[in-house]
């Protein structure tokens, strides 16, 4: 799918096609919280991160410990993903619980800054694929578009020839990325709550890296980190690239209505129940993004709402399998440096 296509905008009657699918939803009772679910699924996960580290320990210096690594790797993706929820307020109805939580999952538990990612996440969710207002589409290692592509300098203007090759490879430090990030927000005066956040931040660091080189001699410490960090990344990446990569992007004052903006650049991903449990429910992107605060189990039931309301309007509806995604997503990455493959040649046979 083109990464440009321009999307339909209905302006007489904005705003209404929303709140009528919003009532649905609401009458269905899918904006009730799941206080239940949600004590399950923390307690399962805390559990099997705590048994992952007391694992860490048991292995002690063998080569196994790898193995554990792999482990801890996907346990810390989903303590992102209930971080997740609990950022969309989707666990505790008081913001103040929200916080407070967020902050020991976030911080505590994985060394992601959670103030940061809240604030750069509201901002994505409020104008997704929208090449100047979504900072997912910054054009910082990888370029989304052709346009980005013409304009592209320093490490974008290097990869970006290849970086559909090249995107699997470089989610292996996402992981690192995300610690970086969280570091370097601490230094923006506007940040909320920087101090607390700074501290929860190097106590994980700190803890993280000490038990490593405690209980690891350094060549299997280092060893452990890498294929930790690089793996997590790579399970991060794999759960967010199928949600908007190769999806319409929006440019200029491009602004659909809310619900058009929030379905036209989401895709769904088909699956069961262990596509729900791998991906956090995330792979029910378009009705996450028009009820970004419904609990996660709720949105496989809104999708058949959401889905047949799409229908009767007209909207376009992408769902599919996770594997097709992913080969959206880079075609798009490939078609996006398409100019700077140009150049190169150009250069070349001059």
């Amino acid at each position: 799918m083109p990464t440009n296509s321009t999307i339909p905008v209905r302006t007489d009657v904005a705003g209404s096609d929303f709140a009528r699918l919003s009532k649905r939803i609401a009458d269905a009772g899918l904006m009730a919280r799941r206080p239940g679910y949600y004590t399950i699924r923390i307690t399962a996960v805390a559990s099997l991160y705590v048994g992952g580290w007391a694992a860490f320990v048991l292995v002690g210096r063998s080569w196994w410990t790898l193995a554990v690594a792999a482990f801890l790797a996907v346990v810390f993706g989903q303590v992102a993903l209930v971080a997740h929820d609990i950022a969309h307020r989707q666990v505790f109805r008081l913001r103040r619980a929200s916080e407070v939580s967020g902050r020991i999952a976030g911080n505590m538990g994985i060394g992601m800054g959670y103030g940061w990612w809240q604030d750069k996440h509201t901002r994505h969710h409020a104008n997704p694929n929208h090449e100047d207002l979504d900072p997912d589409l910054d054009p910082d290692v990888l370029v989304w578009s052709r346009s980005q592509a013409r304009e592209a300098t320093g490490l974008p203007r290097l990869l970006g020839r290849r970086q559909a090759y090249l995107f699997f490879p470089l989610l292996t430090l996402e992981g690192f990325n995300l610690h970086i990030s969280g570091v370097r927000a601490l230094a923006n005066p506007s940040l909320k709550g920087r101090r607390l956040e700074g501290v929860l931040l190097f106590a994980h660091f700190a803890a993280y890296l000490t038990a490593l080189f405690l209980v690891l001699p350094p060549g299997m410490a280092v060893a452990f980190l890498a294929l930790n960090q690089c793996l997590f990344g790579v399970y991060l990446g794999s759960i967010f690239a199928p949600n908007h990569k190769g999806m319409p992007i929006l440019t200029g004052k491009e602004r659909p209505d809310f619900l058009r903006r929030q379905v036209l650049t989401s895709r769904n991903v088909r699956g069961g129940w262990f596509t729900d449990l791998a991906l956090g429910g995330l792979n029910h992107q378009i009705e996450h993004h028009l009820f970004p605060s419904m609990p996660s189990p709720h949105l496989r039931k809104a999708q058949v709402i959401v889905r047949g309301y799409c229908q009767e309007l007209g909207v376009g509806y992408l769902e599919t399998s996770l594997l097709a995604s992913y080969r959206q997503a880079l075609a798009s990455l490939h078609d996006a440096g398409a100019p700077l493959r140009a150049v190169a040649e150009q250069e070349g046979s001059a």
